[in-house]
């Protein structure tokens, strides 16, 4: 591998068998697996659900080829599903790929989800002396970056108390500061920069940008918000269902065609965003999502600031659970507000819910509406900030509108 590639993909799949059996005990798992092999119905399926013999696994990334130089900004963008975070957690080693390799030139400091890589009973400064020894760092190497750690995760006087106290933001702030600072050559964020608050996320870009312009450093950066990745990624890579399907030295180029652009640069207009059957959930499963004129049409021309609109939710409900939900709208990352449905009770079979935008509730600009629901004081169902189901809307006063669905 030549000196100024920092890492070198090559014919890298990795797949992931379904089914997989977990009852909580051994005897229980020997139980499942025996009536399973005898071709007999599982004595602990849940109700309702159906083993499907057939659906052995499948490829959540296959046969992908790139190389990435040092010193090079790289965005990985895609749908959900499309394998980002698990190309991160190769490339992190976390695991390990069924066929392939990957070679890696240099230290990476990952940064992939809330707590990865902190020990909830240890306080922040001594997981910073931890990930530092990971690394291969000496106590006194350490010592003379842990101020600047501190002071960049803003959370000074929290730093000697277990980090199973801190919020996800403080974890946030802390992750990113050691990555950030620790001698690593190969700096990896996933998604969780959508936790922090805008002035964090604009410190973090900003510092990733220093890092990769001033000190050489090779970023690779998955996020949903392709503002952040045009300001920070000076090249891209475009994901869809495990496959490498764009790669450019231009992170327009690949901003364009993750949000469904030809070749001649103009947009293909979408109305909807449909459920393609990738998100299942028996509480609360969106199937569609679209935005209604004041006539109750599909919207399929610009979007007036000084009209009323709605947004229809058609979702699928077979398990009644104390469902709620709601539609969060964002700015460049940022939320903004969050808006209930017209109608909240929720009955089990198909059925359609609204979300009023007032006239003139929102100004010129790109927003995205996305849907969040959840099992109340239980579980989630879907994040909003993941934006599983959404829609990028641009208010504007000519005839452009553009849907982006995720």
């Amino acid at each position: 591998m030549a000196n100024d590639i920092a890492i070198k993909v090559e014919n890298l799949s990795k797949y992931y068998k379904l089914g997989v059996i977990n009852n909580g005990t051994l005897f229980r798992d020997i139980q499942s697996w025996w009536a399973r092999k005898l071709g007999k119905e599982d004595p602990h399926a849940k109700l309702g659900s159906k083993y499907e013999p057939t659906a052995e696994g499948f490829w959540a990334l296959k046969d992908l080829n790139f190389e990435i130089k040092k010193g090079d900004r790289v965005g990985i963008i895609g749908h959900n599903g499309a394998g980002k975070s698990t190309l991160l957690k190769l490339l992190s080693q976390i695991t390990s790929p069924t066929e392939g390799s990957i070679k890696i030139n240099g230290k990476i400091a990952s940064l992939l989800e809330v707590g990865t890589g902190f020990h909830p009973e240890m306080t922040g400064r001594e997981n910073i002396y931890m990930n530092g020894a990971i690394l291969g760092m000496s106590h006194d190497e350490i010592d003379k970056k842990v101020n600047d750690i501190i002071e960049f995760s803003e959370i000074g006087e929290h730093i000697d108390t277990p980090v199973k106290r801190y919020s996800s933001g403080m974890y946030v702030r802390l992750a990113f500061a050691v990555a950030a600072h620790l001698d690593s050559d190969i700096l990896i964020a996933d998604e969780v920069l959508a936790v922090g608050d805008a002035a964090f996320q604009k410190k973090a870009l900003g510092k990733m940008n220093e890092l990769s312009s001033g000190e050489g450093r090779t970023v690779l950066f998955v996020s949903h918000n392709m503002a952040q990745v045009k300001n920070l990624c000076n090249k891209g890579i475009v994901l869809e269902k495990g496959r490498v399907v764009r790669q450019d030295d231009d992170i327009n180029k690949c901003i364009d065609y993750y949000l469904g652009k030809n070749d001649d640069n103009t947009d293909v207009v979408t109305t909807s965003w449909k459920n393609d059957g990738s998100f299942r959930n028996e509480s609360f499963c969106p199937q569609r999502l679209e935005i209604l004129d004041e006539n109750g049409d599909i919207v399929k021309s610009a979007l007036d600031c000084e009209k009323t609109y709605r947004v229809h939710l058609n979702f699928d409900c077979q398990k009644k659970s104390n469902q709620d939900y709601w539609m969060n709208i964002y700015y460049e990352g940022t939320l903004l507000t969050t808006i209930l449905p017209a109608q909240k009770e929720i009955e089990l079979g198909n059925q359609s819910v609204y979300f009023d935008i007032p006239r003139g509730f929102l100004v010129q600009n790109a927003y995205i509406f996305s849907i969040g629901a959840s099992i109340k004081n239980s579980a989630w169902i879907m994040q909003a900030s993941n934006f599983v189901c959404s829609l990028t809307v641009v208010f504007k006063n000519n005839n452009e509108i553009r849907f982006e669905s995720d």
